[in-house]
């Protein structure tokens, strides 16, 4: 690779990230907007303020922050040489992120079972504005998932090795911000009830 060669590529690979660095701080605007909404709403006479969050979604919070170590692993093991750990480590990666799903579903289910509703006659302002940080939480979610899933197979493709690592980085850094994401709702839904 020649000298231009290697300036046009840096161009490139600092355009990628600044492309996703804008798409992270319109979803952090978002999620502002949205928590703010919640603080101004709090103030309703019919605010629920006796509502607990579902255990199920504490234990996400710890799979989802285990997942981001595991992708920090699997990083490392490319870096390293390693692609049998860094596959495995992907893969747990994807495991723990269905695992967080299916606990988020679970958390629902036991709202709805303590009979407090998201939509319809039967829900409160509480409830609905948890299932819409949640369920926005949940698309960007299925963003980092399909994410992992791109990763994933541009690792078994062989398109990962030292000096060539800019998806795996893209791919962590959306990842860690979707953990980080979903770290602040639990802690502004658990203090700010």
């Amino acid at each position: 690779m020649d000298l231009t060669q290697g300036a046009e590529k840096h161009k490139y690979d600092r355009a990628k990230k600044m492309m996703l660095w804008f798409g992270i701080i319109s979803m952090i605007m978002t999620f502002g907007g949205l928590t703010s909404a919640y603080v101004v709403s709090k103030t309703r006479p019919d605010w629920l303020t006796e509502f607990d969050l579902p255990n199920a979604f504490m234990w996400s919070t710890l799979v989802i922050v285990l997942s981001s170590f595991t992708f920090i692993m699997a990083k490392q093991s490319i870096l390293a040489g390693n692609r049998r750990n860094a596959s495995a480590l992907l893969i747990g990666t994807l495991v723990l992120a269905v695992l967080f799903v299916a606990l988020q579903f679970n958390g629902f289910t036991e709202i709805i079972g303590e009979g407090y509703y998201f939509t319809g006659s039967e829900s409160s302002i509480t409830t609905s504005f948890i299932y819409v940080l949640v369920l926005v939480h949940m698309a960007h979610l299925l963003a980092g998932i399909i994410t992992l899933l791109v990763v994933i197979y541009n690792h078994f493709k062989q398109r990962y090795k030292k000096g060539q690592m800019l998806g795996i980085e893209l791919g962590a850094t959306f990842w860690h911000f979707v953990d980080l994401m979903w770290i602040y709702l639990f802690v502004f839904l658990y203090f700010f009830r």
